[in-house]
């Protein structure tokens, strides 16, 4: 089985290979992971300088939840610190990455049936840039969020990103970002996870191994380890978004395959 390193240098070698930019689902977990010098970090670092440099890139965070859907359309979006009681250099960081209104206005106009708004309010939360700055610290490649339709089924939310596979194929990167198991109020203080946490983060990837989404959509089907993995969906959510865009010719190469305080899955994924 080749190493995600060597994954990540066949798509730098071999960028024709599906005709389209690289696509990800990130577990992002703590937001101190975008300072500390930690495995998650690392990996992210050499995603970013492995693989062909995105002309843009478009990020599903669990982070932005909305009523209808929204893509930020501000040419310089701001860095939003949405988390609490964290040490002061981590409210201290900046992501300056300019936006992109064009690709915004794209995106937005070209939704059959599905209204996309344009947000000049929004910005990029941690669960984008505490990715992107390890990723792409120089920060001068174009972002822009689209938001989670937080009243909508979650067959919604991968119909809606069926219609964002052009994008890849105009060298969009785009980027899931939340977590498979997410359950904050469960969390512990030790490297063990809950072996509910580990049964349901084994079946979702048994099930993308099968390119088998639909249980995934269906995921309250999935039995007790499904309910105490997602209590909440939206950081469920931008996994089907990673998957709805899976090309039948993409390989999958998996990447931070661990659990962290009992019940935060980081299983991430990188397709092309």
């Amino acid at each position: 089985m080749q190493t995600i390193l060597q994954f990540l240098k066949s798509l730098k070698e071999k960028p024709e290979r599906s005709g389209h930019s690289p696509l990800l689902f990130v577990g992002h977990g703590n937001p101190m992971n975008a300072i500390e010098d930690n495995h998650f970090r690392r990996t992210w670092e050499k995603i970013g300088k492995e693989i062909p440099q995105p002309e843009a890139i478009l990020v599903i965070s669990a982070h932005w939840q909305t009523r209808g859907s929204w893509v930020t359309a501000m040419e310089n979006p701001r860095t939003i610190h949405d988390f609490y009681g964290f040490p002061q250099e981590l409210y201290e960081q900046k992501y300056p990455s300019p936006g992109n209104p064009e690709l915004a206005s794209m995106i937005s106009g070209m939704m059959p049936d599905k209204k996309i708004g344009l947000n000049s309010d929004w910005g990029l939360d941690h669960g984008t840039w505490s990715v992107l700055k390890p990723m792409f610290p120089k920060a001068d490649i174009p972002v822009v969020q689209l938001s989670l339709d937080a009243e909508q089924p979650p067959e919604y939310h991968f119909m809606l990103a069926k219609n964002l596979e052009y994008l890849r194929k105009s060298g969009v990167m785009i980027i899931g970002s939340g977590n498979i198991v997410h359950n904050l109020s469960l969390m512990k203080f030790s490297p063990e996870a809950y072996d509910w946490a580990i049964e349901f983060d084994d079946k979702v990837k048994s099930l993308i191994d099968l390119r088998d989404y639909q249980p995934l959509i269906d995921y309250d089907k999935l039995g007790e380890a499904a309910r105490l993995s997602i209590p909440t969906s939206e950081h469920y959510l931008p996994l089907l978004y990673s998957l709805a865009l899976v090309g039948k010719k993409d390989e999958i190469q998996y990447f931070n395959e661990v659990a962290t305080m009992g019940s935060v899955s980081m299983r991430s994924f990188i397709a092309g």
